[in-house]
């Protein structure tokens, strides 16, 4: 197995990541929160910050992830 297919074969895990980030980020939009912020956390954390965007509540007042 060579360089190549080795890069070929983990970059799927990166585009999955990726993805789950953007979804992320339109989840946290929806709820009224900073695409942003949780497009970058969702980079760190993945399906941790999915759990975190669903568990969370739509509307906490005064929070520092809104």
């Amino acid at each position: 197995m060579n360089e190549v297919t080795v890069i070929a074969q983990g970059g799927g895990y990166f585009v999955g990541w990726g993805t789950l980030a953007l979804i992320n980020a339109g989840l946290a939009q929806g709820k009224g929160r900073r695409g942003l912020v949780w497009f970058l956390l969702s980079l760190l954390l993945g399906p941790i910050a999915t759990l975190l965007i669903v568990v969370l509540d739509a509307n906490p007042g005064r929070n520092i992830l809104r």
